[in-house]
């Protein structure tokens, strides 16, 4: 959730500009997130976002330093166009992806750094995937299954 979350917040400052906290909020529960201002407010510092100088004063903007921008979007690209389905048992995530890609997909998901995956093996087109605790699994999968949408490039 954190990730897909992450990755909505990039698309929303790219679209247009948030001036606060409370309205970057407002915009991810009106796209479906069940967020606080304390979330958002770590959500920014993880993304070390600034704010940038407007016509009407500030608003928030992705840093020029690379990487910040670059590792959410390419994640989501990588996710998009390697990862055939996955399937998750107990505290295992079994990943599918085309033939040559899993270890650049395991690679991206060891660099996220989620919290409730503990490791991951890649072999040529297939990632297991340890969560734990066992609990996580389902929404690891799902945070996956909605990266996997195709967005509007």
């Amino acid at each position: 959730m954190k990730l897909r979350r992450q990755l909505c917040i990039i698309d929303i400052i790219n679209q247009k500009e948030v001036a606060t906290q409370e309205e970057l909020c407002e915009t991810l529960k009106n796209q479906g997130f069940d967020v606080t201002q304390a979330t958002v407010s770590r959500d920014i510092k993880e993304l070390k976002l600034i704010k940038v100088a407007d016509k009407d004063g500030y608003h928030y903007a992705l840093p020029d330093t690379p990487g910040v921008k670059g590792s959410f979007e390419r994640m989501k690209r990588v996710i998009e166009d390697s990862v055939l389905g996955l399937d998750y048992s107990e505290n295992l995530i079994i990943i599918k992806t085309l033939p040559g890609s899993a270890h650049a997909v395991a690679s991206l998901i060891d660099s996220a750094e989620w919290p409730t995956i503990i490791g991951t093996v890649a072999g040529d087109d297939t990632i297991l995937a340890v969560v734990k605790p066992k609990e996580a699994a389902p929404g690891i999968v799902e945070e996956f299954e909605q990266l996997m949408l195709k967005s509007n490039r």
